[in-house]
């Protein structure tokens, strides 16, 4: 094809600059519709792209064709190079494209990282390279509660806001501490709405994970409370008298708190007594039944506790799992050990910090496979063994329920239980436990 220059007029100059004008307006008006749309998103397709590129180069020339073109030469048409789509890489040869981050795409191939559907929506989200979906990146990246399911919501600041449990890192709305969502009075963890806490009627509620270990009456606990008194043995720290243990219900050891003029008592919630006094004592004779989201059929007896040396009796509230009976049996036998010992006006960060470090040693051995605080007798065998014979040894989630009352321990905030352990595990630590114990007997403190 052959294209000859026409003859041109002394009117053609202002016509020409006249077009122009009509064409920088009409591109101008072009580009700015095209910025209308949201940033990072346009449409746009080849022939527009061509058109807009040829009338741009006819409006700065002053010939057509192009003066560097000879005339009356052939002038041929040269396409533009294929652009390559960034999705499967192939050229994008005709009809719509999409320009996002200096890159081009087929439409079907501008897909949402997470779910693999291709993004058409004006609006989108970008992480790295990544392009999602709003409600893609949404729930990927915006924290949900684990209570209720939903998004966390912002605070008035407009910031997300919420609240985190240090050991199981259970993320929850603010809203929860005060809505009356159950708690589980072992593990902390919130009820969450697509599973069901047990009532102990009493005020307290158990996770169903806890429940499975949980000890229920006090014929059901003596294996254990055997077992643990070995594990004293083990260590040369046996008791020779016969202690009464009884589980109680909470309301029969709050009773027995009130009546008893020995000790400090963890607030807000004790659960665990080493009875001094001769008092009656209701304890749970018969386990009681799952019925429904509580118990039923509790069966409680009144025991006359005589005083026959100085600890008239270790008392352990009901319901709570095998790991946490344990650790308050070990600690409240320690006060048992030390009084019957003839240990004598102990400060209460002395002696709740020393019983918390027995309770955490006893905790250790049954969690820690191979623990350095496992006694080495065979008496003390029973210890580790008594829930492999009862539930075919320790599961996963109860190891981890026992990682987390050992975290409970060493975290405590309270000056005595919680000052106190820190104080007395340091010194275990150094000195030994044996050491440390003579140098209470002697100082009446902690040696340093």
């Amino acid at each position: 094809m052959v294209w000859r220059a026409p003859a041109r007029s002394m009117d053609d100059n202002s016509r020409t600059n006249k077009e122009k004008e009509e064409l920088d307006r009409a591109i101008a008006l072009s580009l700015a519709e095209d910025l209308k749309r949201p940033k990072g998103y346009r449409w746009r397709t080849d022939q527009d792209e061509d058109l807009a590129r040829s009338l741009q180069d006819n409006s700065n020339s002053s010939s057509y064709p192009p003066k560097y073109a000879p005339s009356y030469a052939p002038w041929e048409y040269n396409p533009n190079s294929y652009r390559k789509c960034s999705g499967c890489n192939k050229d994008i040869v005709s009809g719509n494209y999409l320009g996002c981050m200096g890159t081009f795409f087929h439409p079907e191939c501008f897909l949402c990282r997470a779910c693999g559907v291709p993004i058409t929506e004006y609006e989108f989200s970008l992480s790295g390279n990544n392009t999602y979906h709003k409600s893609c990146f949404k729930e990927m990246t915006h924290p949900k509660c684990e209570v209720c399911h939903q998004f966390i919501p912002t605070n008035g600041a407009g910031l997300i806001e919420y609240r985190c449990h240090p050991f199981w890192s259970q993320k929850y709305c603010p809203a929860h501490e005060n809505d009356n969502t159950k708690r589980c009075c072992s593990c902390e963890r919130l009820e969450s709405r697509n599973a069901r806490y047990m009532s102990l009627g009493d005020g307290r509620s158990l996770c169903l994970e806890c429940m499975e270990s949980a000890i229920m009456d006090t014929g059901d606990c003596q294996p254990l409370y055997h077992s643990i008194r070995d594990y004293y043995e083990g260590m040369n720290m046996k008791i020779d008298q016969q202690v009464p243990m009884l589980l109680v219900e909470r309301h029969a050891l709050n009773e027995a708190i009130e009546g008893e003029k020995h000790g400090l008592h963890h607030m807000p919630e004790t659960r665990g007594l080493c009875l001094s006094e001769e008092q009656t004592v209701t304890s749970i004779l018969r386990r009681p039944k799952i019925g429904g989201r509580g118990l039923i059929g509790i069966r409680t007896h009144p025991q006359k506790l005589i005083r026959r040396c100085e600890v008239t009796a270790i008392l352990v509230i009901y319901g709570l799992p095998r790991l946490l009976t344990g650790a308050i049996l070990a600690h409240e036998l320690m006060h048992a050990w030390l009084r019957l010992k003839g240990y004598r006006n102990l400060t209460p960060e002395v002696e709740e910090g020393i019983c918390q470090v027995l309770s955490h040693m006893w905790l250790e051995s049954e969690v820690v496979p191979g623990s350095r605080n496992m006694p080495s007798t065979s008496t003390a065998s029973s210890s580790s063994t008594w829930s492999s014979s009862k539930k075919g040894g320790t599961s996963q989630a109860e190891s981890k329920l026992g990682e987390f009352f050992m975290h409970q321990i060493a975290h405590d905030a309270s000056p005595a239980y919680g000052g106190g352990f820190r104080a007395a595990y340091a010194a275990v630590n150094k000195y030994g436990l044996r050491s440390t114990l003579d140098h209470i007997r002697l100082t009446g403190n902690f040696p340093l």
